[in-house]
């Protein structure tokens, strides 16, 4: 994926975007069509529990360490549930020469937006693992 692409999908993200080293869902979206990682760094029980579609896991307290599987020249979305986790993984990439960016507002602004998780069924889990759980009982209790 070129650079201009990357501008292009900043560039036509909305006023909501907060710094340029974060995208609204649209323009994480377009970044993502156009070849981009989709990269989540939430916990096991977070990503378990809902995911964006095609997202893969590597959770922050592991992404330095995994830093050589990805590869410096395709551009890299990352998110959490809010926006916080994800900017501290792209400042460190950016700051390592890699393009990447973080979806203002997380998981959360994506499913705001209206835009699809899976399972079909997901929900956006809560970082405290107790705090997950019970979530997914009454989640489960309910159906």
């Amino acid at each position: 994926m070129s650079d201009e692409t990357t501008e292009d999908a900043i560039a036509g993200a909305d006023e909501t975007t907060l710094e340029p080293l974060e995208v609204d869902a649209a323009g994480a979206a377009a970044l993502v069509e156009s070849g981009a990682r989709l990269i989540d760094v939430r916990t096991a029980h977070e990503f378990d529990a809902g995911r964006l579609v095609g997202a893969e896991r590597i959770g922050l307290e592991n992404v330095a360490d995994r830093r050589s599987e990805l590869d410096p020249a395709t551009p890299i979305v990352f998110y959490c549930r809010i926006g916080n986790r994800s900017l501290m993984a792209v400042e460190a990439f950016v700051g390592a020469g890699f393009e990447a960016v973080s979806l203002a507002g997380g998981i959360d602004s994506w499913i705001k937006d209206g835009r699809a998780i899976e399972p079909e069924d997901g929900f956006v889990g809560e970082p405290g693992e107790a705090a997950s759980i019970l979530e997914a009982r009454s989640r489960a209790a309910s159906a």
